[in-house]
């Protein structure tokens, strides 16, 4: 009964420590040694987890594998710290940049899908403006072809003008030179007709003379 009593009072009276969660860093750098064995001299005071090596040599029988590290140095270490691929920090520190290349991308991405965008509501201005400038110029070409088969319309007209302006200077000439003629020939029959009417008169003259009678002379009687 006294033990009883005793090992509840050890119980009640022994302090209480709160149960927390923590976690083991795999991060540990491995000693290089120059012999299959913890007897064995240090080469290099630790290769940091993680590393790249060459493994030049296994021995199953002790468990130690001969390595090269990436500065040069040779030893053996315990076979069982080393891994055909990347220790789990490794593998997350990867990811971590690889998600870090792709958020870059993925903003980059952004930036040029928000400049196509904007190229392409710039493009849908400048195929606005174009089609308002094509209208504009359909129009203003439309306008010039209207102009210009007016301006051949006149310019025939011009031509059919002066054609019939040239043929009535021609018949006005034609006239002109036919009033001339007749105006010629009415002179020349005036000069004519007054000059037979000076003959006649002078004939006339001559001639009433001898028409009068001759009185006798009573003083020859």
């Amino acid at each position: 009964m006294r033990i009883i009593t005793t090992l509840l009072l050890l119980f009640i009276f022994t302090p209480t420590i709160s149960a927390k969660s923590m976690y083991v860093d795999d991060t540990l750098f491995v000693p290089l040694r120059s012999g299959q064995g913890l007897g064995y001299r240090i080469v290099h005071k630790g290769i940091k987890s993680g590393t790249s090596v060459e493994v030049m040599e296994q021995s199953s029988e002790t468990g130690y594998s001969k390595i090269k590290e990436p500065g040069g140095a040779v030893g053996w270490l315990p076979t069982r710290f080393l891994v055909s691929e990347p220790i789990a920090k490794d593998k997350l520190e990867a990811a971590l940049k690889k998600l870090q290349i792709l958020e870059s991308k993925d903003k980059n991405q952004s930036s040029e899908i928000s400049k196509i965008l904007e190229e392409n509501s710039e493009l849908k201005e400048s195929n606005t403006t174009l089609g308002k400038l094509n209208s504009t110029l359909t129009t203003e070409l439309e306008e010039i072809k209207s102009i210009s088969s007016n301006a051949i319309f006149l310019d025939q007209r011009n031509r059919e003008l002066q054609e019939s302006n040239q043929q009535l200077r021609n018949e006005l000439e034609l006239l002109q030179a036919d009033n001339q003629r007749l105006k010629d020939k009415s002179e020349t029959d005036f000069m004519l007709l007054g000059g037979g009417l000076v003959g006649l008169g002078v004939l006339i003259a001559l001639i009433i003379p001898w028409m009068k009678p001759t009185k006798k002379n009573d003083s020859w009687a």
